[in-house]
Formats: structure tokens, C-alpha cells, sequence
């Protein structure tokens, strides 16, 4: 049996959301902006955060893993879909669900800026500082949970827990 415990709740979660979509309109007004969400897990906040965004804007998607079905990174970051628009000239901002050791998003900044991106920038509804092991900020943080294993609202183990509709951090069963 799963037990969890609540970490951040439904409310508090729309609330930022709106709050980042705000900021995020604020610092591209005039830009040309591309969101990238990173699957699986970024689907949820992405869908939520670009309907709070007030700009034309493109929409695309990268899968990469690092995890399988382990609750720490291997280190390995693997690509298993890649984006599609082009992207020279234009803003692109990451959008992910959690940025814990740093590496995938740096693996990814470094990435896109090959490509000629006119800047790359990460949103994460979740900053993990203490588990850096790569230098990377995180632009637009909605929550820094300080540890745990956290699912819902698009974090997984094992691609369960998903659905969810706040933040939890698993207390057993894991």
C-alpha cells in the first residue's frame, strides 16, 4: 500500500500557476516564444501554465529519461522524442516538473542553444535545490521542496501517481 502525504495543495498550485503565467506574459511581451514541455511529467503544469500566459506563443514537446522506474537518476539523460518546430531566433522556455540534480535541464539548455535558440530559459513547478550536482538556475520556480519523493499533478513513480491533484511526498510503499 502507497501512503502519501500532502505537500502542496490543489489551491496553492493554481494559484502560482496563474502567478507564473503573469510574469512569464511580463518578460516575452514582443518575444517570440516557444514552450517546450519536457514529457512525461511536465504535461499537466504545461496545459495549466499556457492558459495563464496572455501571448502568441508555439507549443512543442522533448522526452527524455534519466530515471526508468528507479526513484534516483541514473546520470544517463536519454532523448526518445525530440522536438519538432524550428527553433533559431526564437525564445524557447523549458518547461519541466521537477528540477532535482540539474542535470537533464543543462543537458537540454546547452542542447537548444546548438540549435540557435535566441535565449533558453526553465520553468519548473518544482525546484530541488539540495540535490544539485549540476550548476543550472531555474527562472521561473513554482515550489522548492527541500526532500522527498514527490508525485501527482504529473510526477510519477514508475509513470503511476500522475493524476493526482496536488503535490505528495511518498511515505512508504515505494
Amino acid at each position: 500500500m502507497i501512503e502519501k502525504q500532502e505537500v502542496v495543495s490543489r489551491q496553492d498550485i493554481a494559484t502560482r500557476v496563474a502567478e507564473l503565467g503573469q510574469a512569464i506574459s511580463r518578460d516575452y511581451a514582443g518575444r517570440q516564444l516557444v514552450m517546450i514541455g519536457i514529457l512525461n511529467g511536465a504535461f499537466i503544469f504545461m496545459a495549466d501554465l499556457v492558459r495563464e500566459i496572455e501571448l502568441p506563443l508555439e507549443i512543442d514537446f522533448i522526452r527524455v529519461s534519466s530515471y526508468g522506474a528507479a526513484t534516483c537518476s541514473s546520470g544517463a539523460v536519454q532523448c526518445t522524442k525530440d522536438t519538432e518546430l524550428a527553433l533559431a531566433g526564437k525564445d524557447v522556455l523549458l518547461v519541466e516538473d521537477i528540477v532535482d540534480t540539474g542535470k537533464t535541464l543543462a543537458c537540454l539548455k546547452d542542447l537548444f542553444a546548438a540549435r540557435k535558440a535566441q535565449s533558453v530559459r526553465i520553468c519548473a513547478l518544482i525546484d530541488k535545490k539540495e540535490r544539485r550536482t549540476v550548476e543550472v538556475s531555474v527562472d521561473y520556480a513554482g515550489f522548492e521542496v527541500a526532500e522527498g519523493f514527490l508525485v501527482g499533478y504529473g510526477l510519477d513513480h514508475a509513470e503511476q501517481h500522475r493524476q493526482y491533484p496536488a503535490i505528495y511526498k511518498l511515505v512508504s510503499g515505494v
